[in-house]
């Protein structure tokens, strides 16, 4: 066989190939539903599917006083730390101090990085509101009923060792708290 028709039957091979593509695309809904239907598939397979919490990744909300504030995922069993660098880092004046860097992230938990200084800088306790079990400060967990100085210590080292609370309920894990003072608690206190 010649170069010329070795090169003519590649050329046929190739327009074969493409007629089969363009005929397999044609029944597949492309073709037949006109441009509209090329639009709805563009747009249906350009926005990925949202990967749930189990699939080895958690979603953090990252602001405060750092460099780009939003939405991240992380891989499973990733520290705050690495919140904090995929936010861009900490801008100057971020209180480094009141963020557990260490503690792992928790699907769906919102990082506030403070600014020094600021005065709800330590949690979001509020007077009228509930307390963060995640993030108030011993002095602000004494504030609740019947919660004192050695409670309200065992509260914060269990965050410290175990990471945020991911629930009203994970409170009973902390030694001294049962079920009756958790109720005590439950309209205190959010996660």
């Amino acid at each position: 066989m010649s170069w010329i028709s070795r090169q003519r039957a590649v050329y046929i091979a190739a327009a074969v190939v493409l007629m089969l593509v363009g005929w397999r695309w044609s029944f597949a809904g492309g073709a037949r539903d006109g441009a509209e239907g090329i639009q709805v598939e563009v747009a249906t397979y350009a926005t990925p599917p949202a990967a749930p919490a189990a699939s080895g990744a958690v979603v953090v909300h990252v602001v405060g006083r750092v460099r780009h504030p939003g939405v991240y995922r992380l891989r499973a069993g990733a520290r705050l730390q690495a919140a904090l660098r995929a936010a861009g880092g900490p801008r100057s004046g971020a209180d480094l101090q009141s963020v557990n860097l260490a503690a792992p992230a928790v699907d769906g938990q919102q990082v506030v990085v403070p600014t020094r200084g600021d005065a709800t800088a330590a949690g979001p306790a509020q007077a009228d509101g509930p307390v963060s079990l995640s993030r108030a400060t011993p002095e602000q967990l004494e504030e609740l009923d019947g919660i004192g100085p050695a409670l309200a210590a065992r509260i914060v080292a269990w965050r410290e060792e175990h990471g945020p609370f991911d629930s009203v309920e994970r409170l009973t894990d902390v030694p001294g708290i049962g079920d009756a003072r958790l109720e005590a608690l439950r309209e205190a206190v959010v996660p």
